[in-house]
């Protein structure tokens, strides 16, 4: 085929999403999620086929993966992984999809993954390892946890958020870490790009007995913020704003290159 009869064919062809979670293919997010992203162009699942919530960035290397194509979505090509969120982006990339994809999306997770959440979350793992891939990624999450939540005022956001994508785009390197309140869309206020809030879970392990009289232990702890700021994904939440957080997968200091050079007695030899 000549080159420019197929740019030409190339351009003209509907994006290709990537749909991924961490609460596995038969979660009541990620069907939301398909169904928002049905509008805006071919969609491709490929999510876990169990939960894998907290899993951050985990990559299966020791065993093999096991990838099923199955029919979950009407109209949508689907299939679930054996693997962690991570492995679920990168097998589709290689494996699955015939270019990359324009965009990936994961979720919609049942539960916040805002401030220090977004570290440990399969859900934005799946995103991140997109956009390592060079693709543009967004992450939604909604604070419910429940099976049957509602995800109506979620659909209503997702499919604002990807339209300003589409429209728009995002700079290189930049994903969305997108979280919603648990509210009626009415409640809603609107919402707001911030900053990660500066907070963390203090935890302990509760030490338990089996009936075999052997002791094991079950984590247990308080999410505490620390951060008062009102630009905060915490704080949007709190105020009943839908948080939207740039994030990167280059965690350099830089702050500290700057200092570390300005102070400490390192050669250069």
């Amino acid at each position: 085929m000549d080159r420019f009869i197929f740019i030409a064919l190339y351009n003209m062809q509907r994006p290709v999403i990537l749909v991924s979670n961490d609460d596995s293919i038969n979660a009541p997010g990620i069907k939301a999620l398909v169904e928002v992203a049905k509008k805006f162009g071919d969609v491709v699942v490929v999510a876990p086929d169990s939960p894998q919530s907290g899993m951050g960035h985990a990559i299966t290397i020791h065993e093999p993966l096991r990838l099923h194509k199955v029919e979950v979505f009407e109209g949508v090509e689907s299939y679930q992984c054996s693997g962690t969120p991570a492995d679920c982006v990168k097998i589709a990339i290689d494996k699955v999809l015939y270019r990359l994809p324009d965009l990936c999306i994961s979720g919609i997770n049942h539960g916040s993954n805002a401030s220090i959440n977004v570290i440990y979350s399969g859900t934005m793992s799946a995103a991140m390892e997109a956009a390592i891939s060079s693709v543009p990624a967004i992450g939604f999450s909604l604070l419910d946890f429940s099976f049957d939540a509602d995800f109506e005022a979620s659909k209503h956001f997702a499919e604002i958020v990807i339209r300003e994508f589409f429209n728009n785009g995002l700079p290189d390197a930049c994903l969305l870490n997108v979280n919603i309140p648990k509210l009626p869309l009415e409640e809603i206020k609107g919402m707001k790009v911030c900053r990660q809030a500066v907070a963390k879970w203090e935890e302990e392990f509760e030490k338990r007995v089996d009936p075999n009289g052997n002791e094991y232990f079950w984590l247990t702890g308080n999410f505490v913020n620390y951060d008062k700021g009102e630009d905060t994904d915490v704080w949007a939440l709190e105020n009943n704003f839908v948080s939207i957080v740039p994030v990167q997968y280059d965690l350099t200091n830089y702050q500290g290159i700057t200092h570390i050079n300005k102070n400490w007695n390192i050669s250069n030899e």
